[in-house]
């Protein structure tokens, strides 16, 4: 039967349908940060420095609850893209329902969870009593989203794996809008502080899963969602769970340190915690372009793995890494030339604004062995291994963090030294990433002609 993709990805050339595919997916992740840091630039020019450092020190712990499932939903868009490359319609109807039920129903066990369990949380990442109360408040009313999030996102992962990225792109671009106008209405208007932006993302969050579980039930082809068909297939939740659940794993365990790192940061106050929480910002941005390269790969790598194309994937992956390494770099460059003026769109606390600079100049030279990181583990998912890229990545990357952390950091006490763990545990991951990838490709190659 003929079907009607978005996008062909087995067929060249392969630059330039990557720069279609990824430029979209760069742009509305960018839109949604852009949307997240007007959260922050508005508290913290409209409430204070304490509410800064309470909405932006959150950020490790809401990833740290939220990765496993989103690493599922990364899943939920690899098996998809694997079928139809396979040109299977019954598996890709089957993945999409299963995919968006396992949505709603994460939804509401992790909001939960995490709604009863963020005062304990917090006060375990040592987070002053200046700023814990108000950091509870954001934390509780955000979880109340989650079912909108993981929506949003299954459903965004399943148009992607169709080559479509622009949907999703005008689904944030509205929503996202919708998140400013009530950020300024709500804080300046009604001075609701950190729950009115709590408040305004959790309503957009909404918004976005409405709209993009309206487009599936629109599309024309085998991903449309039939909401009276959305059951469980055994067959397919289990490689859902297979592809996507060590992925989450590793982005949680990545948040362990990172929570880590956020308590030991708290342990120098609440103005180094605003500082790094507006220098952080930016890194933000670099990764999400960097990262959107990283879902190109493992897409394509999963459609040309369905088609038996194997010999498009090292193409894939040359290209990716060649548009990771132009982006990682001349971002990181911008974010080390113009640290002191980011920062200060934050914040005009000159203490607050030193810090987050400095922390730009320390890591964004760096930033690139991050990029290359990702692209090469996505790669490696993208070949239908899971489990290897996460192992790789939690002993060279959390490894390496928690050991600078309880054994290097204590002989140089100091926020900036702190900070190196991150350079150094990119570099390192990276580096053991792309030799697995060569391995395991090789040995790929060599199954293919035993077969043949």
């Amino acid at each position: 039967m003929e079907r009607r993709y978005s996008l062909d990805m087995t067929k060249g050339p392969f630059l330039k349908k990557i720069l279609i595919f990824s430029v979209p997916l760069m742009l509305t992740g960018l839109l949604q940060l852009a949307y997240n840091s007007a959260d922050i630039i508005v508290v913290g020019r409209f409430v204070g420095k304490e509410a800064l450092a309470a909405v932006g020190s959150t950020g490790s712990l809401v990833n740290l609850f939220l990765n496993v499932f989103l690493g599922l939903s990364m899943g939920a868009g690899v098996m998809v893209a694997r079928h139809i490359g396979e040109r299977d319609e019954k598996t890709v109807h089957e993945c999409v329902h299963t995919a968006m039920l396992m949505s709603v129903m994460c939804g509401f066990f992790i909001g939960t969870v995490g709604f009863f369990a963020s005062p304990l949380m917090l006060r375990l990442m040592g987070v002053p009593d200046d700023v814990i109360e108000l950091a509870t408040l954001y934390l509780r009313i955000y979880f109340m989203g989650s079912p909108g999030l993981l929506a949003y996102n299954f459903g965004a992962s399943i148009i992607r794996a169709t080559g479509d990225t622009k949907r999703p792109l005008y689904i944030l671009t509205f929503s996202g809008l919708v998140n400013v106008i009530l950020n300024l209405v709500l804080i300046i208007f009604f001075k609701m502080g950190v729950s009115g932006v709590a408040i305004a993302t959790i309503v957009s969050q909404y918004l976005s899963a409405i709209f993009i579980v309206i487009y599936l039930m629109r599309m024309p082809n085998a991903c449309r969602l039939v909401i009276g068909k959305l059951k469980i297939y055994k067959d397919e939740l289990k490689s859902i769970i297979r592809l996507g659940l060590p992925a989450g794993v590793q982005n949680s365990l990545f948040s362990v340190s990172n929570v880590i790192i956020q308590s030991t940061v708290n342990s120098f106050g609440s103005v180094a915690m605003a500082g790094i929480a507006a220098g952080s910002n930016f890194d933000s941005y670099v990764y999400t372009c960097t990262n959107a390269v990283a879902q190109t790969t493992m897409t394509f790598t999963s459609q040309n793995m369905g088609a038996k194309k194997y010999s498009n994937i090292g193409k894939v992956y040359r290209h990716c890494i060649l548009i990771t390494l132009v982006v990682g770099i001349g971002m990181g460059s911008v974010g080390c030339i113009f640290g002191d003026w980011i920062v200060s769109l934050f914040s005009d606390d000159l203490q607050v604004i030193e810090i987050g600079a400095q922390r730009l100049e320390l890591i964004m030279p760096f930033y690139f062995f991050c990029s290359l990181m990702d692209v090469a583990a996505s790669q490696i998912r993208g070949m239908g291994k899971s489990f290897e890229p996460m192992i790789v990545s939690l002993v060279g990357a959390c490894g390496i963090r928690l050991f600078w952390i309880y054994f290097i950091l204590p002989l140089n006490r100091t926020l900036m030294f702190l900070y190196w763990a991150y350079p150094v545990s990119w570099a390192v991951t990276f580096f053991a990433q792309f030799a697995m990838y060569f391995v395991l490709k090789k040995r790929m190659m060599k199954n293919v002609a035993n077969e043949e």
